[in-house]
């Protein structure tokens, strides 16, 4: 059964009538709200309670009620999205295909469902700006992963959506690197492992992954979920069409330690919210 609400609407004399205050009392025993009435001028030139709330009352006073039965009211939400940029030289850098769109729409779906959101975005042309959206903008991986060490302690959800580099150039050149010679060698190093760092920190927060694959997805997404400590990891695949980078769609499984749950082709706006609602089942085990 939905809640329903009330916004009464009449003149003073019947709004301050005894009968009218015992039906209001008996509608709100029936498990119904009662909106309350405005003071001002009413239709018959009296002045005094029994205004209608006007529309944007009633907006503020259904969303700030609904919101407390949010699924995820009172959750602190980490994600993590978009690529990270390695520097070279002050010019170029190494860099991936990611757009940053699934763990955008994560992010929206997640503050819809009533949590605080701390959104650590690499480079992006997307925005945002709903209400409980804290973003943090990163460009490299040693930036997400200082950001992502400083908000963890505090969340209790963390969903690692970006693809952060695993590797980044040992030396950045203060200068253009000209071209000179016919080849070209770079040596790189390993970035710091976010994701296995959360895993080993982790104690009561729910931990989720994230693995793009072109070949041995299952194998691979299962010693990542292992290795790395994590609750379940979205897996999807390079070889589905429509999924991956850039796309609006995705199609994606959730591996667990013991089953693999598999979706179709959708929208990342819905593969969002799959997402979050398995993870409001984690917390309802």
């Amino acid at each position: 059964k939905c809640p329903v609400y009330f916004a009464p609407a009449m003149d003073l004399d019947m709004y301050k009538h005894p009968s009218t205050k015992n039906n209001f009392e008996t509608l709100k025993s029936f498990g119904n709200f009662m909106i309350p009435a405005g003071t001002g001028e009413l239709a018959s030139g009296l002045s005094g309670e029994g205004r209608m709330a006007e529309p944007e009352e009633i907006f503020q006073f259904l969303e700030d009620h609904l919101s407390a039965f949010l699924p995820l009211k009172g959750k602190q939400i980490m994600i993590t999205a978009g690529p990270t940029y390695e520097a070279i030289d002050p010019v170029r850098f190494i860099g991936n295909h990611s757009s940053g769109k699934m763990g955008y729409e994560i992010a929206r779906a997640a503050a819809n469902l009533g949590a605080k959101v701390i959104l650590i975005s690499g480079p992006t042309h997307l925005q945002i700006s709903e209400d409980h959206i804290h973003l943090i903008k990163v460009v490299s991986a040693q930036e997400m992963y200082d950001a992502a060490m400083a908000h963890f302690e505090k969340a209790d959800v963390v969903i690692a959506a970006a693809a952060v580099a695993d590797y980044k150039p040992e030396t950045i050149a203060d200068q253009k690197i000209k071209k000179a010679d016919e080849t070209l060698t770079i040596r790189l190093t390993k970035t710091q492992d976010i994701l296995r760092s959360l895993g080993e920190r982790k104690r009561q927060q729910k931990l989720i992954g994230f693995a793009l694959e072109t070949n041995n997805e299952l194998e691979n997404a299962r010693a990542k979920l292992q290795k790395k400590n994590l609750d379940f990891v979205v897996l999807n695949s390079l070889q589905d069409k429509g999924a991956g980078f850039q796309n609006d769609t995705n199609k994606v499984s959730f591996v667990f330690q013991d089953e693999v749950k598999s979706f179709g082709l959708k929208p990342k706006s819905e593969v969002a919210v799959d997402i979050l609602n398995e993870i409001i089942n984690l917390f309802d085990e």
